[in-house]
């Protein structure tokens, strides 16, 4: 009953995080009935991103600029990297407005059972950054997962003799919990209670 451009479209919006073949129908009807004038002002937001972001090429975040403004922030100190695992992480951190360092995001995390290796993500880069001999601190502010805390270990290990202090986010963070998920108070505890 449903025409094959509206299957394609919730098809597509049903592979979006967080929604499912049902939040992805209510999603389509909503914008397939113009609700609040919503699908040219998505469509033009989507082109313009997909036309003027990228990937910056030194922290790995996504910005219309490369490097990004958070990389040519001279306000910023330079000698404070932290690592996440994820974009989404990254902005979470900057959301708290408790971080004045710069970031270094891996692409993800170490996984045996998802077939993730060192070699799939951002860690001979961050090397490469910590051997330019600026960084004095690298915060691995790694989800506290078994994979999490594998990554953080396993990058620990790689950057050992390297002359950097390593630190890892510690009080507030839960045990199996997800940067991105996390309120802004936890996460500025989390920061400032470093180990």
């Amino acid at each position: 009953m449903i025409g094959a451009e509206i299957q394609i479209l919730i098809k597509i919006l049903s592979k979006m995080p967080g929604l499912g073949p049902r939040s992805a129908k209510r999603l389509a009807l909503f914008l397939l009935s113009d609700g609040e004038g919503q699908m040219d002002p998505m469509i033009a937001a989507l082109q313009a991103a997909r036309d003027n972001v990228s990937v910056c090429h030194v922290c790995g975040n996504l910005d219309t600029s490369d490097p990004c403004h958070i990389c040519t922030d001279t306000r910023r100190d330079p000698g404070m990297l932290c690592v996440v695992a994820g974009i989404g992480d990254l902005w979470a951190l900057e959301r708290t407005g408790s971080f004045s360092g710069r970031y270094h995001v891996l692409g993800g995390i170490l996984s045996a059972m998802d077939g993730v290796g060192p070699e799939d993500l951002r860690i001979e880069q961050l090397v490469r950054r910590v051997k330019e001999g600026t960084i004095e601190e690298i915060i691995l502010a790694l989800s506290a997962t078994v994979d999490g805390q594998a990554t953080a270990h396993y990058i620990a290990d790689r950057l050992s003799g390297l002359h950097v202090k390593i630190t890892k986010l510690a009080h507030g963070v839960p045990v199996g919990g997800e940067l991105d998920f996390l309120d802004d108070g936890t996460i500025i505890t989390a920061l400032k209670s470093r180990a």
